[in-house]
C-alpha cells in the first residue's frame, strides 16, 4: 500500500506536464492558423523583395521563315537568306600593360585595312579612328559595315584581331534573315519589297509581298521563359505557340520573258529625255496569266528609269485610238453594221451634231478620189471621224430614242468601267462619263467613240484585247498561280473568267481582220516584218494641263502613246500592251513609235525561245 501511494503522485505530475504542453501547442496552433489566415488575407509583401526573389517571365518570340516567291518555271524571285551583321566590343582587354595595349592597337590597324576592302564606304583610317574612339568612350557595341552572306562572314572572322575571338578581339556576330531578290530590280514593282519578316516591320502593301503578306509571313512562335540560376527555363504554366513558316507563292511571271521585255523597253526609252515613264505587259491569251509586267519610271533625283510606280494598274488616262476597237465591237455586236466594208461620207470630216472635225478625211478623199470611206479604212488610218460618227449615228439621241445608255452599258459589259479584283493592290477604277452628269455635252458620245472623255488603265485595255484574241471569252488577269508549302500545292488559284462572251467568235474574227490590217497597212506597219503575224492597234492621246487644255502656252503636249495587240494573229498565244508617257514636249510620242518598236523586239525574241514557236518551226 505504501508503494502505491508513492507512485500515484508521480503519475499526476506527468499528466499535468503533458496537459500543459498540450494546451501550449494548442494555443500555438491557433495562433499559427490565425497568422496564416492573416497572411493570406491581409499581408502585402514588399514589392522590391518580390521583384528581387521572383524571376520575371518574358516572351521569347520566334520569327517564322518567310515564304518564297517563284516564277512559273520555279526560278526564285524572292527568298529569305541568313545574313550576318558584325559589331565590335572596343573595350576588350582595355587597361592592360602599355606594350600589350600597343600590340592590340596594332592589330586593330591591320583589321581596319581589311575592313576597308570589304566595306569600302569607309577608309582604313576611318575604321581605325572609329575603333580607337570607341575604346576611349567605352563602347561595347559598334556596328561594322552592313549585313553580309555566310562566305563573307567566314572571311571577316579570320581578319586580324577578330580571329582572336570575342573576349580578346571584341568580335560580335548577329545572324538575321533578310529578304533577297536574285534578279535585282527586275519586276520589283510587281514583286514588292520587304527587308525581313519581323512582325514589327510596317507593311507598305506594295506588290505581291504586300498583298500576300498574310500567306508569306507565317505564324510567329511564342514561348514564355524566365531566368534561373542555371540559365533560361521555359515556364510550362504558360501557353506555347509553335512557329509556322510562311507558304510560297508560285507566280505566273516568266523571268526570262521579263528580262527580254525590260531590256527591250529600256533600249527604246533611255535616250528620250522627254519621257517620264513606260510600261509593258505580256499576258497568256487562253488563261489571262501575266507573264511579264514591266513598269519603268524616271527617278526625279538620278534621272534614271526604275521600277518605282506600277503604271500598268495605277495610272489611268484617256486611251486614245485603242478605244476605237471598243466602238467597233459594240456596233458589230448590236448588229448596226454587218461588214467592215460599209462606208460613211468622206467630205468635210465634220461629225454631225458635235464640234468634232477630222482634217484627215478631206485629205483621204482627195488622195483616193472618193467621197466615201469604209470602216476598215477608217480603222487602218485611225480616223476619229469614222468612229465618232459610228457612236453618234447608232447610239445618239434621236426624236424617237436615245441609245447612249446602251453604248455605255456595252462598255461596262466589256469590264472597262470597273476595277475588278486583282492580285495587286492599286488597280484604278476607269472613268466613264454619264449623260446624267451635268458635265455631259453633245460632244462626249463622239469623243468616247475614238477614245477620249474616258480614262482606262493599260491593264483594262489589254484585258479587252485579250478577249478578242480569245474569241470573245474574257479572262481575268492574274499573277498568282498557286500557294504552296514544301513543294505541295496548298491552294490552287489559276484562271478565272470575267465575261464568258463579250462577243461572238464571228465578231472576234472580224475585229481580228481589222487589227491585222492596222499592222500590215496602217499605223502599226513597224510590226509587219515581225517573226510572226501580229494583230493590234495604236493609240495616242494628250494629257490636259492646269487650264484644261491639251497643250500649254508654248504649244507643248503630254503624250500617252500605246500599242496593244496579240500574236500570232491566226492562233493567238499572247496579248501584249506597251504605253509610254511623256513630259510636256514638242516631240511626238505616238503609239506607232516607241511602243510598236519595243513590242516588235519582244515578239522577235520570244519567238526564238518559246516552245510554241519551236514546235511550229519543226
Amino acid at each position: 500500500m505504501k508503494e502505491e501511494k508513492k507512485i500515484k503522485p508521480k503519475r499526476d505530475r506527468i499528466a499535468v506536464i503533458l496537459y500543459v504542453l498540450y494546451c501550449l501547442f494548442l494555443i500555438l496552433s491557433v495562433v499559427l492558423v490565425i497568422k496564416l489566415i492573416g497572411i493570406q488575407l491581409f499581408f502585402n509583401p514588399d514589392e522590391r523583395i518580390v521583384t528581387a526573389l521572383t524571376p520575371a517571365n518574358y516572351a521569347d518570340r520566334t520569327t517564322p521563315e518567310r515564304g518564297r516567291i517563284i516564277d512559273c518555271d520555279g526560278q526564285l524571285l524572292a527568298i529569305s537568306c541568313p545574313m550576318y551583321q558584325f559589331y565590335m566590343d572596343c573595350t576588350v582587354l582595355k587597361g592592360q600593360k602599355p606594350e600589350k595595349e600597343a600590340e592590340w592597337l596594332g592589330k586593330a590597324r591591320e583589321l581596319s585595312a581589311c575592313l576597308a576592302e570589304v566595306f569600302p564606304s569607309k577608309s582604313a583610317d576611318q575604321y581605325y579612328r572609329m575603333i580607337v574612339n570607341g575604346r576611349k568612350k567605352g563602347l561595347k557595341y559598334v556596328q561594322i559595315g552592313h549585313p553580309v552572306d555566310r562566305r563573307t562572314r567566314n572571311k571577316i572572322a579570320q581578319f586580324p584581331l577578330f580571329r582572336d575571338g570575342k573576349y580578346k578581339g571584341g568580335m560580335i556576330i548577329e545572324e538575321e534573315s533578310l529578304r533577297q531578290y536574285p534578279y535585282g530590280e527586275l519586276a520589283r514593282r510587281t514583286l514588292g519589297f520587304v527587308r525581313d519578316n519581323k512582325s514589327n516591320v510596317t507593311n507598305t502593301h506594295i506588290g505581291l509581298e504586300g498583298k500576300f503578306d498574310y500567306v508569306l509571313h507565317g505564324t510567329e512562335g511564342l514561348e514564355w521563359k524566365r531566368k534561373s540560376d542555371y540559365g533560361q527555363i521555359t515556364n510550362h504554366d504558360s501557353t506555347i505557340v509553335k512557329v509556322v513558316n510562311g507558304k510560297d507563292l508560285r507566280t505566273t511571271l516568266k523571268i526570262d520573258y521579263q528580262q527580254i521585255a525590260d531590256r527591250a523597253l529600256r533600249e527604246q526609252i533611255e535616250g528620250e529625255d522627254d519621257l517620264e515613264g513606260a510600261c509593258l505587259v505580256l499576258m497568256e491569251t487562253s488563261t489571262g496569266a501575266i507573264r511579264t509586267m514591266v513598269n519603268l519610271v524616271r527617278d526625279a533625283k538620278t534621272g534614271k528609269f526604275g521600277e518605282i510606280q506600277n503604271l500598268a494598274i495605277g495610272r489611268k488616262g484617256e486611251p486614245g485610238s485603242v478605244f476605237k476597237t471598243v466602238t467597233l465591237m459594240s456596233v458589230l455586236n448590236d448588229g448596226y453594221i454587218k461588214s467592215l466594208e460599209e462606208t460613211l461620207p468622206a467630205k468635210s470630216g465634220h461629225v454631225d451634231g458635235t464640234s468634232i472635225n477630222d482634217s484627215h478625211i478631206p485629205d483621204f478623199a482627195r488622195q483616193h478620189h472618193t467621197d466615201r470611206i469604209s470602216i476598215i479604212d477608217g480603222f487602218k488610218i485611225s480616223s476619229n471621224y469614222v468612229f465618232a460618227t459610228l457612236a453618234v449615228k447608232y447610239y445618239g439621241k434621236t426624236r424617237t430614242s436615245d441609245r447612249t445608255e446602251q453604248f455605255l452599258s456595252n462598255i461596262y459589259s466589256y469590264k472597262l468601267g470597273e476595277a475588278f479584283d486583282f492580285d495587286l493592290d492599286g488597280l484604278q477604277t476607269p472613268t466613264i462619263p454619264s449623260p446624267k452628269s451635268r458635265y455631259w455635252t453633245n460632244t462626249d458620245l463622239g469623243s468616247i467613240g475614238f477614245g477620249y472623255s474616258t480614262e482606262e488603265t493599260p491593264l483594262h485595255i489589254l484585258t479587252f484585247y485579250n478577249a478578242i484574241a480569245n474569241k470573245g471569252k474574257m479572262m481575268k488577269p492574274y499573277l498568282v498561280e498557286n500557294i504552296e508549302s514544301a513543294g505541295s500545292v496548298v491552294q490552287k488559284r489559276g484562271p478565272s473568267i470575267l465575261n464568258a462572251a463579250v462577243c461572238s467568235k464571228a465578231v472576234a474574227d472580224t475585229i481580228t481582220r481589222a487589227l491585222k490590217a492596222v499592222t500590215e497597212e496602217g499605223t502599226a506597219r513597224r510590226l509587219k516584218g515581225a517573226k510572226c503575224s501580229v494583230a493590234g492597234k495604236t493609240g495616242t492621246s494628250y494629257g490636259t494641263f492646269a487650264n484644261g487644255q491639251y497643250s500649254d502656252n508654248q504649244g507643248r503636249r503630254k503624250y500617252q502613246g500605246t500599242f496593244v495587240g496579240f500574236f500570232p494573229a491566226e492562233d493567238p498565244q499572247y496579248s501584249i500592251i506597251c504605253t509610254v508617257y511623256s513630259k510636256p514636249t514638242s516631240k511626238q510620242f505616238q503609239g506607232g513609235g516607241i511602243p510598236a518598236r519595243a513590242i516588235r523586239t519582244v515578239i522577235d525574241q520570244i519567238y526564238n525561245i518559246d516552245p510554241y514557236f519551236r514546235q511550229t518551226i519543226e
